[in-house]
C-alpha cells in the first residue's frame, strides 16, 4: 500500500477506465478525489471516456457549495469525461439526470441492491448474478434491459440476459463490465491500508466493490481523513482489510467528508452518541400528507419490520412518534442500517440512534429472502393492473433505487402520497378532504412509461400492495385495482374517477368511508395503542 497525494490519486485514472464506487448519499464518496478529477479533465482533457458504477445516489440535491458548484458525481458530468453511467439511482444529481436525459451518455439504471450482489459475485469469480428481481418490468431485456435512454438503446451492449429455464424457472442475469477502479472512502487507514468506517453512517458495500475490482485486476483507492501507525487498529473495527487496498490519500479539506446529502458530522447518525427524540420529530401539521401517512401507518402491525423510502414515507415516524407507538415496530432503512428513527429529507438513509448496521450487500439478500413486514414508497405513477413506475417521472430520470428488491418481496408494498402531482391545493376542515385546486398530472394511468415493479408477479407470491393517498385507498385485487376506501367530503364521481385515466373496480355498495379520526387534529387511535 502506498500513501499519495489527492492529485496522485485523481492521475491514476486512465482515458476509458470503469471506475466504481460505493455510496449513499454522500456517505462513502471521496468527494476530494472527485474534485481533483473534475480539475484535470477541465484542464487537460483527461480522463476521459469513463464508465461510473454505483448503487445508490450520489449528490446534494443540488445543495451547492459557496462557490456554487454541486457535490458528489456531479463532479464527473462534464461532456466527454463520462460516457457511460451504471446505477441504481441519480435522483440526487441533478447534472447527471440531464446527462442522461440529453441522450449525451450511455445510461443503465440496475436496482441498487444488486450492485454489491453483482460485485460479491465478480469478487468469487463469477460473471454476473442470477436472480427474479426485475422480471417482466423495464430491467427485463425482453423489455429494454435496463438501458434508459435513447442512446443506450441504439449504442448500448446488453448486460442484462433471459435465462427462460433454470432448474424449471425463468431468472435474469445481471453482467457488469471489467472494474479498472475502485474509489472508496473510509475515516482512517493505518500504514498497511486497513480501513476503519467509525465516521461513516451508512454502511453501503465497499467490501464487495473492493473484492470485484481486486478480481478484475484493477486498483484500489480510498480517502481517509487520517492515517494511523499499523497495529493501532481495533482489528474488530477494520472493515476492508489493507491486502485489496492499494494506495491511501488524505482528504485536504475535512470540510468535504460529508456524512449525508446536507450533514458534515452528526454522531447520532453513527451511534457515538444518542438524541431525546422528541426535539427530532415534531408533530406534523393537519394536512393532506399527514392523513396520507396517519392511515398508511394503519397498516403497520406491533412486531413488525418496516422499510420507508423517499418522499412522504420518511414522515412516517413523525407520525408513529407522535402516537408513541414506535416502540412497538422496528424501523429499517435500505442502507443497512437497523433501529432507532429514520431521519428525513437530505439526511435519508441516516438513523438517529440507531440499533445495528451491517453490510448493504447482506441487507439486500434480506430483503430478497422477504424478510421485510412492510415497505412504504411514495406514490409516483399507477398502471391499471396496479403496476408502478418509480423511475421516468414527468421527463425526469431519477432511478429505482433500491425498489425493486424491496418491493418486489415485501409481504406488503404501500404506496404513499398525494393522489394527483404539480399544483394540488387541499385542506382539512370540518374533519373533511376538500379540493380547492387539482394537480396537473394524474397519477393513476392507463399505462406507465416503465414498470418498475409487476404488480401481478407480487400477487403472485402472495404478497399485497395498497395505494393510500390523501383522498381515498385503493389495493390491488386479482383483477385490478379496487377502489375500498374514501374520505369524508370527497366526491367520488369528480374528485377520484375524473382523476384517472382508466375506472378502478369499485366495490358493491360502494368503498366505505376512510376513519374520520383522520381528520381531526388529535387522532390518538392508531391501532397498535392498543396492541
Amino acid at each position: 500500500m502506498e500513501i499519495i497525494t489527492v492529485r496522485e490519486a485523481a492521475e491514476l485514472i486512465k482515458d476509458n477506465d470503469v471506475i466504481g464506487s460505493a455510496v449513499q448519499g454522500m456517505t462513502g464518496w471521496p468527494e476530494e478525489i472527485g474534485l481533483a478529477l473534475e480539475k484535470r479533465f477541465l484542464e487537460t482533457g483527461h480522463p476521459a471516456g469513463i464508465t461510473h458504477i454505483h448503487g445508490a445516489g450520489q449528490g446534494d440535491f443540488a445543495r451547492s457549495r459557496k462557490d456554487g458548484t454541486c457535490r458528489g458525481e456531479c463532479a464527473l458530468a462534464h461532456d466527454g469525461f463520462l460516457t457511460r453511467t451504471i446505477h441504481g439511482h441519480l435522483g440526487c444529481s441533478f447534472k447527471m439526470m440531464e446527462q442522461v436525459v440529453g441522450n449525451k451518455i450511455l445510461a443503465y439504471n440496475f436496482p441498487l441492491g444488486m450492485m454489491g450482489q453483482i460485485w460479491r459475485e465478480k469478487g468469487r469469480g463469477f460473471r454476473g448474478l442470477i436472480t427474479k428481481v426485475g422480471l417482466n418490468t423495464f430491467m427485463d431485456p425482453r423489455h429494454d434491459g435496463c438501458m434508459v435512454n435513447e442512446k443506450t438503446k441504439k449504442e448500448g451492449v446488453p448486460l442484462v440476459f433471459h435465462i427462460p429455464d433454470f432448474m424449471g424457472e425463468e431468472y435474469l442475469l445481471y453482467t457488469l463490465p471489467k472494474m479498472n477502479v475502485a474509489l472508496l472512502r473510509g475515516t482512517t487507514s493505518d500504514e498497511a491500508g486497513n480501513l476503519t468506517y467509525e465516521k461513516e453512517c451508512m454502511p453501503c458495500e465497499p467490501l464487495d466493490l473492493a473484492m470485484a475490482t481486486k478480481a478484475d485486476g484493477g486498483i484500489v483507492i480510498a480517502c481517509v481523513e487520517r492515517v494511523a501507525m499499523t497495529g493501532s487498529l481495533d482489528p474488530r473495527d477494520v472493515r476492508i482489510p489493507g491486502i485489496l487496498v492499494d494506495y491511501v490519500c488524505v482528504a485536504e479539506h475535512i470540510e468535504n467528508q460529508m456524512q449525508t446529502h446536507i450533514t458534515h458530522f452528526q454522531p447520532a447518525f453513527t451511534g457515538e452518541i444518542r438524541v431525546n427524540m422528541k426535539k427530532s420529530l415534531p408533530p406534523l401539521p393537519l394536512d393532506e400528507r399527514k392523513v396520507a401517512c396517519r392511515r398508511a401507518t394503519m397498516e403497520i402491525k406491533a412486531q413488525d419490520k418496516c422499510n420507508f423510502g423517499l418522499g412522504m414515507p420518511t414522515l412516517l415516524p413523525n407520525i408513529l412518534f407522535e402516537e408513541k407507538v414506535t416502540d412497538k415496530i422496528l424501523m429499517i432503512s435500505e442502507s443497512g442500517v437497523i433501529g432507532g428513527v429514520p431521519a428525513e429529507g437530505g439526511d435519508f438513509g441516516a438513523h438517529w440512534n440507531p440499533e445495528a448496521m451491517y453490510c448493504q450487500t447482506d441487507h439486500f439478500s434480506f430483503f430478497d429472502q422477504g424478510g421485510l413486514d412492510i415497505a412504504v414508497f411514495g406514490l409516483s405513477e399507477v398502471e391499471e393492473n396496479g403496476s408502478v413506475n418509480t423511475t421516468f417521472l414527468n421527463g425526469k430520470m431519477v432511478g429505482v433505487g433500491g425498489f425493486p428488491n424491496i418491493a418486489a418481496n415485501a409481504k406488503h408494498s404501500i404506496f404513499v402520497g398525494t393522489f394527483t402531482a404539480s399544483g394540488l391545493k387541499c385542506r382539512v376542515e370540518d374533519g373533511k378532504m376538500h379540493i380547492d385546486q387539482e394537480g396537473r398530472f394524474k397519477k393513476f394511468v392507463k399505462k406507465c412509461v416503465q414498470i418498475s415493479m409487476n404488480a401481478d408477479e407480487n400477487l403472485r407470491k402472495g404478497n399485497r400492495c395498497s395505494y393510500i393517498t390523501e383522498r381515498c385507498v385503493l389495493e390491488k385485487t386479482p383483477g385490478g385495482v379496487t377502489l375500498t376506501e374514501i374520505a369524508p367530503g370527497i366526491d367520488l364521481q369528480k374528485d377520484i374517477l375524473d382523476q384517472m385515466e382508466f375506472k378502478p373496480i369499485i366495490p358493491e355498495g360502494g368503498p366505505k368511508l376512510m376513519d374520520a379520526r383522520l381528520f381531526q387534529e388529535t387522532w390518538g387511535a392508531h391501532p397498535m395503542i392498543e396492541a
